[in-house]
């Protein structure tokens, strides 16, 4: 039987390519663009109108090693300086030479990306943030400035945002969606995959989908519509994403009729992660909840459980980011992140997913800030300067609803509910390190004494919250061959004509998340993929 999931007499139309991708991101784009002008036919399905998480994101891409817009700022950086950081940071991710292969051809990335049309600016923030103002464009994005990590490898900044105002993943997508059409790739989307199409051998021959390209134009605006909606502003109220998508899935139901795509070469799943798929958090990363799932309902984990399905086997499902950000602005860098108990979490320099990984993983996700009177009224006035609209609010509700006061340290601990003389110790110890070293490691220049009362412990707690929000997303996904992308079984041999990209894939940062190295393994993986189909890569 050719199919062994779905049988024959259900399908009404049936579509040929080279190609078929699964999944209208930024990785889904990027396979078909490198697919298609390498001489392949392709076809791409997306279950909605494309974009998914990519296009919610801030447009970031991490890149370095001398990128033009580097070397425009004035910023010096060598591929061995980002090598080194990132091996730090992304372990047994991939392997040593993929990862030299994606230092190495990281300015080239940008190049690439600038030809398919993604603005990209120079512009140097001047202070370490989370994400950029309006004015500022290449940053910090990891923890390269962080101690331990500029021992070994000489810091840079390396996050490339996308230039648009306000957060820069639309532009990003936009541009490679144009990309995509212009390259003659064949966008079929509002198109469900629910099953791999496998020949006797195992090969992967193509998708089974159900697909609205036969609906009414009323059960496809309206399918549309809901979607859109409940990926944004849906995201930031999950309630309304919930009624939305139960909209989106009620035409779906009424209206999808079968739709087979067959692929003469291959099939690369870039359907993104599982972040909307409550049941798999709870079985691979149970910790992870009260944080806001990054992404649109489409990552729920469908790629990966094609793959599986067809015998792919995963890795690195218990890896999760979880974004706890304390910048801007910048002056709380200089602040003490201590847990429930008053003891010190880590170096607040660090990226904010490194923080809430030390949270959630290490003090059951409490967490607080401790800063003086001083630092309160330097972090007051750097607000409007150093952040975009919504950090803006995130910070006023932090310094407002989430936060006590008191004329001492012991009062002030009290208050939170924490140890006074556990605090009082820790605080201590920090402001010692203004004369030497921090015990945490914080860099120097970012220690500063806590002496001016009122003091204030700002609660950064994990927990649900529109005003201030932990976003998170899904790190793990299918293992794949770092040469080619295919995806691999249990004893590590390529599944024929089956290829993973993306977060459905896991990849460079599947261990350690900064920001713009997930958008960067997008591009990179799905550029691997599309060439070794199209048969122009190295080894093709």
């Amino acid at each position: 039987m050719e199919n062994r999931f779905q049988s024959e007499d259900v399908v009404t139309e049936e579509l040929w390519a080279d190609v078929v991708v699964v999944g209208f991101g930024v990785a889904g784009a990027c396979a078909a663009i490198e697919a298609a002008r390498g001489g392949a036919e392709v076809v791409l399905l997306d279950r909605f109108s494309g974009g998914g998480a990519s296009r919610l994101s801030g447009g970031v891409v991490y890149a370095g090693g001398g990128t033009r817009l580097q070397r425009e700022a004035g910023v010096a950086d060598t591929v061995e300086d980002m090598y080194e950081y990132l091996r730090l940071e992304t372990g047994d991710a991939v392997s040593e030479g993929t990862l030299r292969r994606f230092c190495e051809q990281s300015p080239e990335m940008i190049t690439w990306l600038e030809e398919c049309g993604v603005p990209f600016g120079s512009g140097l923030a001047p202070y370490k943030t989370s994400y950029p103002s309006n004015r500022h464009y290449l940053y910090y994005s990891g923890s390269e400035a962080s101690g331990g990590f500029r021992d070994v490898a000489r810091p840079a900044p390396r996050g490339h945002r996308a230039y648009g105002r306000g957060t820069s993943g639309k532009v990003l997508f936009a541009a490679l969606a144009a990309a995509v059409r212009a390259a003659g790739v064949r966008i079929v989307d509002q198109t469900r995959c629910t099953d791999l199409i496998t020949d006797p051998t195992g090969r992967v021959r193509g998708v089974q989908c159900e697909s609205l390209t036969t609906a009414s134009r009323r059960a496809r605006r309206t399918h549309r519509a809901a979607a859109k909606f409940a990926a944004k502003p849906g995201l930031y109220v999950p309630a309304l994403g919930k009624r939305l998508h139960a909209v989106a899935e009620r035409v779906e139901r009424r209206h999808a009729r079968p739709l087979r795509v067959r692929a003469r070469r291959g099939v690369v799943l870039a359907a993104g992660g599982f972040v909307a798929n409550r049941e798999m958090l709870r079985r691979h990363a149970p910790l992870y909840r009260g944080g806001l799932p990054l992404g649109t309902r489409g990552d729920d984990g469908s790629g990966i459980r094609l793959g599986t399905a067809a015998g792919g086997a995963t890795d690195k499902m218990e890896k999760v980011s979880a974004w706890r950000f304390i910048t801007p602005p910048s002056p709380f860098l200089g602040a003490v992140l201590v847990d429930e108990h008053g003891d010190r979490v880590c170096d607040e320099s660090r990226y904010g997913a490194a923080l809430g990984d030390a949270l959630i993983n290490h003090h059951g996700g409490r967490g607080w800030l401790l800063i003086d009177a001083e630092l309160r009224r330097e972090a007051l006035r750097r607000l409007r300067e150093q952040t975009v609209w919504f950090q803006l609010m995130q910070a006023l509700h932090l310094l407002g609803g989430r936060s006590v006061s008191a004329p001492t340290l012991a009062e002030v601990a009290v208050r939170a509910g924490i140890d006074p003389v556990r605090l009082r110790k820790t605080a201590e110890a920090h402001d010692g390190a203004a004369d030497g070293e921090d015990p945490a490691g914080k860099p120097a220049e970012f220690v500063r004494r806590l002496r001016t009362p009122p003091f204030t412990l700002l609660d950064i707690s994990i927990r649900p919250s529109v005003a201030y929000p932990c976003p998170m997303l899904t790190l793990g996904g299918l293992v794949t061959d770092e040469t080619t992308g295919a995806v691999l079984d249990d004893d590590r041999a390529p599944i024929p004509g089956l290829y993973a990209a993306g977060r459905t894939a896991a990849g460079l940062c599947s261990n350690s998340y900064v920001s713009g190295l997930s958008l960067a393994d997008c591009v990179f993986s799905g550029r691997r993929a599309g060439r070794h189909l199209a048969g122009t890569d190295a080894d093709g």
